[in-house]
């Protein structure tokens, strides 16, 4: 045990996060237990050793963070540990990457049931449904989920800004009033595309080369985060693989699934599934017409954000695609997005319909009055004329 204290106070004292995350104000902590989940890169480690050092410092040992890789837990279960722990006055247990133990979410729920003074907060992969999967943890769990840095928050970062985030709403009815009080302190076009290509996952911040880091957290996901949790045999990873890759040079369209199903050589109903896994792991986005669901097949896919276009095939990317990928990732957090009717449009909870085009090039096509068009290239907008970077202010 001390041991584990030793190395919860070094990563606490030595966790620097130069952004603090919206979350961290979002979540009850007065629940007993917390799972937070999210994609690889996305800080979850990070978030969990800041809520440690906020609310308890490195020297308390009422809080104590583990993180399931050490190989103590190879041979004791998380309640033997989380029992010596409580028993020795610990209240707050952060537990990290929870899946790498075996029958983890029974261990939680004998936690639960044993200590009713004890606080367990856990990080898992975005591929995890805790509730759907784990019945065990009905009722008892509340779950988040930690997305990669908003446009909003990199431009903070970068700028020395604390800008706040805004509702759909306040966007569409304000966005003249909000950009006129972001403009005399930042100039948003300087660094949308810096954010593009690398602002999605906190670690653009290490001294490492962002594109080879990127592509070995994607090979996680994929190796680990797919494989593991859904207990995928390993022969058939290189077949995910080619699949992630395929989707990704083919762009934002509606995939040709019996093709695919000839190019990784297995069956369709295995596709969709391979398919859905991806947008489990945050790899892809699956965008469906209104009141269409999985398993039907997508109206398009894409992938999950910018920084991944640019990782896997930057000779490639077109800005259009790109656009629309930041656009639906923007509002995918706490908002319902389906394709419409025309090409580059989206319908927004049912009812708001947008368009994303290039301000110096506007569809000629005609559109149905009530579009909102997000614009790039434009660091301003009137009436129904918004500039597409706004959107990166959702949350």
């Amino acid at each position: 045990m001390e041991a584990f204290f030793r190395t919860h106070t070094y990563l606490v004292e030595h966790t620097s996060a130069l952004v603090r995350r919206d979350l961290m104000d979002e979540i009850d902590w007065s629940d007993r237990l917390i799972g937070i989940k999210g994609t690889r890169g996305v800080g979850k480690t990070t978030f969990l050793l800041q809520y440690a050092g906020e609310h308890f410092g490195s020297h308390d040992r009422q809080c104590l963070y583990v993180n399931m890789n050490n190989f103590y837990f190879q041979e004791h279960g998380i309640e033997e540990f989380a029992g010596e722990f409580y028993r020795n006055g610990g209240k707050v247990l952060l537990v990290d990457q929870v899946f790498k133990q075996h029958n983890w979410s029974e261990g939680l729920r004998k936690c639960y049931d044993s200590y009713p003074g004890l606080h367990i907060v856990f990080t898992g992969s975005s591929v995890m449904r805790l509730k759907e999967e784990n019945p065990e943890l009905n009722g008892i769990v509340k779950s988040y989920n930690l997305r990669g840095f908003s446009f909003r928050e990199f431009l903070n970062l970068q700028t020395g800004n604390h800008f706040r985030a805004y509702t759909l709403d306040e966007i569409l009815e304000g966005h003249e009033h909000i950009i006129k009080e972001i403009l005399p302190k930042a100039r948003p076009q300087d660094y949308f595309q810096p954010y593009l290509h690398h602002g999605f996952y906190p670690f653009f911040q290490e001294r490492r080369n962002y594109s080879e880091n990127l592509l070995k957290t994607m090979n996680m996901m994929t190796e680990v985060d797919i494989l593991l949790i859904k207990q995928i045999e390993l022969k058939y990873l290189t077949r995910i693989k080619r699949l992630f890759y395929e989707l990704a040079v083919d762009g934002p369209k509606t995939p040709n699934v019996s093709q695919l199903a000839m190019d990784i050589d297995t069956s369709r109903a295995t596709v969709m599934n391979y398919i859905k896994y991806l947008a489990d792991a945050r790899l892809i986005n699956m965008i469906y017409p209104k009141g269409q669901y999985f398993p039907k097949k997508p109206s398009k896919v894409m992938l999950h954000n910018p920084n991944l276009m640019y990782a896997i095939y930057p000779s490639k990317v077109e800005q259009q695609d790109v656009m629309e990928t930041f656009f639906v990732n923007s509002l995918w957090k706490d908002h319902k997005v389906n394709q419409s009717n025309h090409e580059s449009t989206y319908l927004v909870d049912g009812h708001h319909r947008f368009c994303v085009c290039d301000a110096q090039n506007p569809p000629v096509k005609r559109l149905p009055p009530e579009t909102v068009y997000a614009r790039y290239n434009t660091e301003v907008g009137k009436g129904n004329l918004l500039p597409l970077w706004l959107f990166g202010f959702l949350y």
